[in-house]
């Protein structure tokens, strides 16, 4: 298949593949003595990248930030989240903050969760699950770049799988950027005891995207597949100026500004991309 070239991804894995345990998990359920209490945790970092240049539009674009992802847009965002990955929401907490940014927590669980009256209250018994959500806008006032981090941690314990989620997500937000790990974590027993550390097939992140997200972004992994931690990161292919230009002066850019403000976006990408310094300051 054309998504499995070497062109489209890079593999770098540490570590012997657990095929047994794949070959095991594949075709057939595996009875198990209990409740299947593997953790599953799946972390995302999602940058949205802008020319600003004056600090007036450096500003208008902070207050547009907070405008569209508020605390109730990523309410909305996560409530969806749990609607595609079946999971049922037990509790919701939303905050905006004082100057910018916003979170959200959700408690979730697989619907079979049970609630014990103690006194006037009442205690849930969760399975471990929740996904939070935090925004961290900022810019650069010497260059004129800001840039929007969203922060998504989908953490699912039993059979929800938050790699249902990828695909949404991504087109949540305008990713120019995205890093995202995931882990297994724990082991479960079958009925003989046999310890299992996995319950579903995965060589990579990638292997749940869609052939369309995986078109628009260049993409490449880091995975230590014998201990089921997985790491992909994912820069867009195509930076069409206009896209990125905020702020009503942008109209008055001269044609070599323009051409700076390019090289300066692609550096920001490639810097975040990599996550270290490449270019230092102009």
């Amino acid at each position: 298949m054309e998504r499995d070239s070497w062109e489209r991804r890079r593999f770098f894995f540490i570590g012997g593949i657990a095929s047994g345990m794949i070959n095991r998990c594949r075709g057939r359920k595996i009875k198990l003595q209990g409740f299947n209490n593997l953790t599953k945790s799946l972390s995302f970092n999602i940058y949205d990248i802008c020319y600003a240049r004056s600090k007036a539009s450096q500003m208008d674009y902070i207050e547009y930030i907070d405008d569209v992802y508020n605390s109730e847009k990523l309410r909305s965002i996560v409530e969806e989240v749990t609607n595609i990955i079946q999971a049922k929401i037990v509790n919701i907490s939303t905050q905006d903050y004082d100057p910018r940014g916003a979170s959200v927590t959700v408690l979730i669980n697989e619907g079979h969760h049970t609630l014990d009256q103690v006194g006037g209250d009442y205690v849930a018994h969760l399975d471990k699950s929740h996904i939070t959500s935090h925004t961290y806008p900022e810019n650069n006032a010497k260059t004129g770049i800001s840039t929007f981090r969203v922060d998504i941690d989908v953490g699912t314990c039993g059979m929800i799988s938050p790699l249902r989620a990828l695909d949404f997500l991504i087109d949540s937000f305008d990713s120019d950027i995205v890093l995202m790990d995931y882990r297994v974590r724990g082991f479960t027993r079958d009925i003989n005891g046999r310890k299992i550390y996995i319950d579903h097939d995965i060589t990579s992140i990638q292997d749940y995207l869609s052939d369309e997200i995986l078109e628009r972004y260049m993409a490449y992994d880091i995975n230590i597949v014998s201990d089921n931690i997985f790491h992909t990161k994912m820069m867009l292919k195509d930076l069409k100026l206009e896209n990125y230009l905020f702020g009503s002066e942008k109209s008055k850019l001269s044609k070599k500004e323009l051409t700076l403000t390019n090289s300066l976006l692609r550096r920001e990408m490639q810097e975040i991309f990599e996550c270290r310094n490449i270019f230092g300051q102009e």
